[in-house]
């Protein structure tokens, strides 16, 4: 089955998709999106229900991107997420899938930011709107012709939207678009209320139900750690100074990361290069010939310019950037352990991609274990234990062959036999001091974030220190509030801040200081009608954990 006649050009896309399909690395539609793209094109209203993971957000935006009229700057299509991370999430694949479509523009509707912005770029023409109810439901109080001419409608994960209390908004929604749209429904379950739904807003809908499906890499060594975005070149250089590989493919998404990551490799000193949808096959098929046979030992690809990339001596796979789906990771890590031989994968997971972590494990069936950044004493033990290899076989013979020579030159130089050999350690080592200090001058990263293990209520003393400083002077007519939810699960105040405005329907002036210690967190709100505000709040998410916000007492 070719491109031409197969895969996603068979189900009667625009040209234009399915390149920007193709570049992203896919081949074939997955069960969910063979299924459901020729029923949304076709203009029926549609009940999917798939887990996250199976690709649904290509099922819906390919179709309804083929029915999108770049022409008119007016929004068209409107596509409800539960969360700000998943909006976001969804509103970047409709862009890449958008590339090779002039005039078509995304935008993104979410509490936590100025909804200026959101409400001129719809006025302006955005023909695909990605939104959370209650922020939509803040846009339509402004102006309630915003949805007016949309046609075609996307309610993502609905089950999560009403489990967040979305009911009351979503009813808004609906009464404010025409009733002449299409309507397409994506749940992972479908209680009564999804489908009382259905029955009051769907016009016969077709129904498609997809069960994803496990992938085992059980050959594979899997593990995961966490760090923030713009640490993971330094990431990179210091798990490449423990980790001990015969060769190595790392996975970016952009071509412009292939090329970054591969020249700050070289600068280290690694044999490295890019790869990437704009070289050339025959300078690509150099360089595979070239991590082939040694002259190569590190290649920084996309997804797209890894495809039938096999090279038996590749030991380790790094995500260095998060796979769009779980069966990208899959085809990325299945590049090593190949021909019966140990293979090892590392993923690096920022803050926002401790949900693709998750659905990653569901599907394999594996959990992908977490380890820490190896520290300054580990990356000295392996630079001691290279050169120890290196010179071990040199050794044995050294003494017959070069004996001499060491007698003469200690006398014309009159040394020691010990200051010449540390000499000619300093010349074999490039003046680096293999000592710890210089090792943490050097390579100063913060460590990972995640939450540490913790004994007998033993706490480190930074993190005593943080734990036992007294909240700040409380603002007049507010309240201070508690979540066990701190630095150690990877939040930041925006993400707070941004939940509670999300959900809760908040002004931006209504919440006073946020403050996030390591193991929870303490925000301000209003006074007046705080217990109603937390009832609201109850079942609110945050970095995929439970909100959970409390009244503080303070003793």
């Amino acid at each position: 089955m070719t491109q031409e006649t197969g895969g996603f050009a068979a189900l009667d896309l625009h040209p234009s998709i399915v390149a920007a399909v193709l570049a992203t690395g896919y081949e074939e539609p997955s069960a969910i999106q063979q299924q459901s793209i020729p029923i949304i094109l076709a203009g029926h209203d549609m009940i999917g229900q798939a887990q996250t993971g199976t690709g649904k957000t290509a099922a819906f935006a390919l179709p309804i991107l083929n029915r999108i009229d770049p022409s008119k700057r007016e929004p068209q299509a409107l596509i409800l997420a539960p969360t700000r991370e998943l909006a976001l999430q969804v509103a970047t694949a409709f862009e890449t899938y958008a590339k090779q479509m002039p005039g078509v523009t995304v935008v993104a509707v979410y509490g936590g930011a100025p909804m200026g912005p959101q409400l001129k770029a719809i006025r302006n023409g955005a023909q695909i709107v990605v939104a959370t109810p209650g922020r939509l439901c803040d846009h339509l109080r402004r102006d309630e012709k915003v949805l007016a001419t949309v046609n075609h409608l996307v309610l993502d994960e609905a089950d999560e939207m009403l489990k967040l209390g979305f009911m009351d908004d979503l009813e808004v929604i609906f009464k404010a678009m025409p009733e002449s749209r299409q309507t397409v429904l994506f749940s992972a379950t479908l209680p009564a209320s999804i489908r009382a739904i259905a029955e009051r807003h769907l016009r016969e809908p077709k129904h498609v139900k997809i069960q994803s499906k496990t992938q085992t890499v059980t050959a594979i060594e899997q593990a995961h750690l966490m760090v923030h975005a713009d640490q993971k070149v330094s990431a990179v250089l210091r798990l490449l100074e423990v980790e001990e590989f015969d060769a190595l493919i790392a996975f970016v998404r952009t071509k412009q990361a292939t090329l970054d990551l591969a020249s700050a490799l070289e600068a280290k000193g690694y044999k490295a290069a890019a790869l990437n949808g704009d070289i050339a096959q025959n300078q690509r098929e150099r360089v595979i010939d070239s991590l082939k046979d040694g002259r190569l030992d590190i290649v920084v690809a996309t997804d797209v310019a890894a495809r039938g990339l096999d090279v038996p001596r590749i030991t380790h796979v790094f995500n260095v950037d998060m796979p769009y789906d779980p069966e990208s990771y899959v085809h990325r890590i299945g590049r090593t352990g190949r021909a019966g031989r140990e293979g090892r994968a590392l993923l690096l997971v920022t803050p926002r991609e401790r949900r693709m972590l998750q659905v990653i494990e569901r599907v394999t069936g594996q959990k992908v274990a977490e380890v820490r950044l190896p520290n300054a004493q580990a990356v000295l033990d392996a630079r001691i234990k290279k050169l120890t290899n290196s010179l071990a076989p040199l050794v044995a013979d050294a003494e017959a062959t070069h004996g001499d020579l060491l007698d003469r030159l200690t006398a014309d130089i009159g040394c020691s036999p010990r200051a010449l050999a540390a000499a000619l350690l300093r010349k074999a080592t490039n003046g680096q001091a293999l000592t710890l200090e210089a090792v943490e001058k050097e390579q100063p990263l913060v460590p990972s974030y995640t939450p540490r293990e913790r004994t007998g209520g033993e706490r480190s003393e930074r993190s005593g220190e943080r734990e036992r400083r007294a909240p700040m002077p409380l603002g007049e007519g507010r309240a201070r509030c508690r979540t066990a939810l701190g630095a150690r699960d990877g939040i930041a105040a925006k993400n707070l801040l941004g939940a509670i405005l999300n959900e809760g329907g908040l002004a931006r002036e209504a919440i006073g200081r946020i403050q996030v210690r390591d193991s929870f967190s303490l925000v301000e709100l209003p006074e007046e009608g705080l217990d109603r505000l937390l009832a609201k709040l109850k079942d609110t998410r945050v970095a995929g954990k439970q909100l959970k916000l409390r009244r503080y007492r303070e003793d």
